[in-house]
């Protein structure tokens, strides 16, 4: 079957606001293929739906702030701030809208949202296993003493400190490249 709405472009859409991932109206309606206006008029309709952990206004400061007012922005009313949609938003907006095409872009959004929780753990496991090696290692290097000692990059830097500044010209002659 083919993606109605590629993960690529849901992900690029995705962005950090208050150290949560969020899908700004604007955004959500392109993709839902509805005007942002009707989106936030079936949102007002059911507020009671949109706790602020759901959803929030995005603040002029955070606009200004911000690079994430884009195209899709240009025809918002400039008085008028944006909404943010957090994981669970998403969710809820698709008992708000009732379109087929909403309930299908809304699970292509729940899968993008795991996925990117799922790279985000990889990573963290990733890292805790960079970081362990890094200290098993740095400890043989070490000799197993407390004593940094002279390991091979202190002696690099020391001998780097040591040098006097000198400035080589980096130089090549056509001739010397072949294409």
């Amino acid at each position: 079957m083919d993606e109605l709405v590629p993960a690529e472009a849901i992900e690029r859409r995705i962005l950090l606001i208050r150290s949560q991932k969020v899908l700004l109206d604007s955004a959500l309606a392109e993709l839902y293929q509805v005007p942002t206006k009707v989106l936030n008029q079936a949102v007002k309709r059911n507020l009671d739906r949109f706790p602020p952990d759901f959803m929030f206004q995005v603040t002029a400061d955070e606009v200004n702030r911000s690079q994430f007012v884009t195209g899709s922005q240009k025809h918002r009313d400039p008085r008028q701030l944006p909404y943010a949609f957090t994981e669970q938003g998403v969710a809820m907006l698709s008992s708000v809208l009732k379109s087929t095409r909403a309930v299908q872009v809304n699970i292509a959004i729940m899968r993008t949202f795991v996925r990117l929780r799922q790279m985000l753990e990889t990573h963290r496991d990733l890292a805790e296993k960079l970081q362990t090696l890094e200290q098993k290692y740095d400890k043989q290097f070490r000799g197993g003493l407390g004593d940094p000692g002279p390991t091979h990059g202190n002696a690099a830097r020391a001998r780097a400190a040591e040098a006097p500044h000198r400035i080589r010209r980096l130089s090549f002659r056509l001739t010397d490249i072949v294409i």
